[in-house]
């Protein structure tokens, strides 16, 4: 895991190549909305594009669950993300959305993905198989760039956008991976508590589930300012065992920014453990992809301090084999 966590900006190069590589069916039809529908690491690339595809002009849902929403229909465009393309909820609502005569893609290596894909003609970037999906988070994000600009839902300038974001993250991985330590190591043996504003809630749950999986560690996160709408009164019964990672934005809205400072202020009374991550970047781009990496490495870290093995997800695997029965 450390390895592709180093090689993460090698997957963004890698995943331009495969994008630009990929035989996809032109587009004769248009589209009054978009679902991604995706699952765990497969699905949070979804979350993520369809928060920086700010100036669309349709709606792009994401769907995390079994069930097609029933406003799919034939002008609605499906892009399945399953990394190992055997992912039981998303196999489901992409056959359910099959059968309603919408257009599907796929992001995938294979499995039953691919066997849908040749059935029915879909449209596919293919990915390499063989890692843990929290892995190729690079490879899902950047495809599903691909496939909504080639479906004329958005105009993502990817080539320019990944490679300036390729050469953010080079420049700065010597310091990241010093400052994520220090972090790593101040939050060690605490509940870690994620905040962020509004538009950045993919990169908080994805660092959610990095701590989840990698670092074997609860937590929990939640975005400004609905949490401030109810978590906020939540704290007065915190206390020194919680840590809280604020993940900061140079674009996050002015008046999130002066919420972020009161309730800094609020948290402090029941924990002096509050530490703010900025990302670093001239795009959203750029500041999600530079907080995705900052954070594996904080992950990372803490699976090395908490003496866990990174790869182990038996929980999860004895979930599937009982489902399987």
């Amino acid at each position: 895991m450390k390895t592709l966590i180093q090689d993460f900006s090698k997957h963004l190069a890698d995943a331009l190549v495969i994008g630009k590589n990929a035989n996809l069916t032109p587009n004769i039809k248009t589209f009054k909305n978009v679902l991604i529908t995706g699952m765990g690491g497969s699905g949070i690339g979804g979350t993520v594009v369809a928060q920086l595809a700010t100036n669309v002009s349709v709606p792009i849902a994401v769907n995390n669950t079994y069930d097609l929403p029933s406003w799919v229909d034939e002008n609605t465009l499906v892009i399945g993300s399953t990394y190992s393309g055997n992912t039981e909820e998303t196999i489901s609502v992409v056959e359910a959305a099959i059968a309603k005569g919408a257009e599907v893609a796929f992001v995938t290596s294979g499995g039953r993905a691919g066997e849908l894909s040749e059935k029915h003609n879909l449209n596919q970037i293919v990915l390499v198989g063989g890692n843990p999906p929290r892995s190729q988070f690079a490879y899902s994000v950047v495809s599903q760039m691909f496939l909504l600009n080639h479906y004329g839902i958005t105009s993502f300038e990817i080539e320019k956008e990944i490679n300036a974001t390729i050469d953010l993250l080079d420049r700065e991985e010597e310091t990241t991976i010093s400052e994520s330590r220090t972090i790593a190591e101040e939050i060690a043996n605490t509940m870690p508590i994620i905040y962020c504003a509004a538009g950045y809630d993919g990169v908080a749950t994805r660092f959610r589930q990095q701590l989840n999986e990698n670092s074997k560690m609860l937590c929990w996160h939640h975005v400004i300012p609905e949490m401030n709408h109810n978590e906020l009164v939540g704290w007065a019964g915190g206390n020194e065992n919680m840590s809280v990672i604020i993940l900061r934005n140079e674009d996050d809205s002015a008046k999130n920014q002066q919420r972020i400072e009161i309730n800094k202020n609020i948290i402090s009374r029941h924990t002096n453990q509050i530490f703010e991550i900025w990302s670093k970047g001239e795009s959203k781009i750029a500041r999600s992809f530079y907080h995705v990496h900052f954070e594996d490495w904080i992950s990372m870290h803490l699976s090395e301090i908490n003496e866990v093995d990174v790869m182990e997800i038996d929980s999860i695997n004895f979930l599937k084999a009982e489902l399987a029965k």
